[in-house]
């Protein structure tokens, strides 16, 4: 992904926005690596690693808002804009999993107990 993805900070959403918005419809992608999503992912949210996510879109609905995450907030903001780019109403949860775990969402997988 090109540097400028980084640079250009894509609309963004709280994560207790985000935590609204998902229960609204909103599709939560998560593009963080394999390791990371076995550790701990949101529920029902979709596991896209950013280096597969140009791939994949099109395996992505159009027809929803597409919100990225990641650990800290810096990949999902390239992988927002890189959606937005191809066409899709994206959004990225600025701080991601930290300000989710903050806002009291629910988290599963092999760290936590579903």
């Amino acid at each position: 992904m090109k540097v400028r993805h980084y640079l250009h900070q894509a609309p963004s959403v709280t994560a207790g926005e985000a935590i609204r918005l998902a229960r609204e419809g909103a599709l939560i992608i998560d593009v963080r690596r394999q390791f990371e999503w076995n550790r701990n992912h949101i529920p029902g949210s979709l596991h896209v690693p950013l280096e597969e996510l140009s791939r994949r879109c099109e395996d992505l609905p159009e027809d929803r808002l597409l919100i990225t995450f990641c650990t800290g907030g810096l990949r999902s903001y390239g992988a927002a804009n890189m959606l937005i780019d191809y066409g899709f109403d994206a959004k990225n949860m600025s701080k991601g999993l930290v300000d989710w775990r903050a806002a009291g969402g629910a988290l599963e997988g092999s760290a936590h107990t579903t």
